[in-house]
């Protein structure tokens, strides 16, 4: 079963996770788009050792406290390759990481199967992680709503066809989104627009 500790971090709000299978002491952090001394505090508290960190895009928001995080916990960090074309000021600099997604082969982390699922138009390389019952959405898919295309790499073409991809998962996944509440997919396929 899969635990996961939310922390609401920086100006934008962003929802970073930490998650892991219950009886593990390993964790993945999802999205450690600042303060990571807050996260490093907490990853303290609950006596968990980061193996990685896993980014669902490369906006500055999502990926601020990336480099130090990795630095101190001596972790890996997954991007998606088609994130590294963004332009800096939307990354606040070079991006880091150690791997990039492969599509359709899992990851094995924490005790966890997590499939990597590509959803492109927030940015070209956005994806979807999903693991046990949960998703974690990034800026693809909010409660209610779905992630602005009007920045450089984002298409609204893409967009729609990422949330028709996950208009047709069968699994009724806990949405963990970037920002903002979580919901369910059932829930968001019921009263989401730009879910339907």
């Amino acid at each position: 079963m899969i635990k996961v500790h939310l922390l609401t971090l920086g100006a934008y709000q962003t929802n970073c996770y930490i998650f892991h299978e219950e009886a593990s002491k390993t964790c993945c952090v999802v999205d450690p788009g600042y303060e990571p001394e807050v996260i490093e505090e907490k990853l303290g508290e609950l006596g968990l050792t980061v193996e990685a960190i896993l980014l669902t895009h490369g906006h500055f928001d999502h990926v601020g406290g990336v480099r130090q995080l990795a630095a101190d916990t001596d972790c890996d960090v997954y991007l998606s390759a088609e994130d590294l074309s963004l332009p800096r000021p939307l990354t606040a600099g070079k991006l880091y990481y150690t791997h990039t997604y492969e599509e359709k082969t899992p990851l094995r982390l924490a005790g966890l199967t997590i499939a990597v699922l590509p959803t492109p138009g927030h940015t070209p390389g956005s994806v979807c992680l999903l693991t046990d019952d949960a998703m974690f959405s990034g800026d693809t898919l909010f409660c209610g709503s779905c992630g602005r295309t009007d920045l450089p790499g984002g298409s609204r073409e893409e967009m729609t066809a990422s949330l028709r991809k996950l208009a047709a998962l069968e699994e009724n996944y806990w949405v963990l989104p970037g920002h903002g509440a979580s919901s369910t997919l059932d829930q968001e396929k019921a009263h989401n627009p730009y879910l339907n």
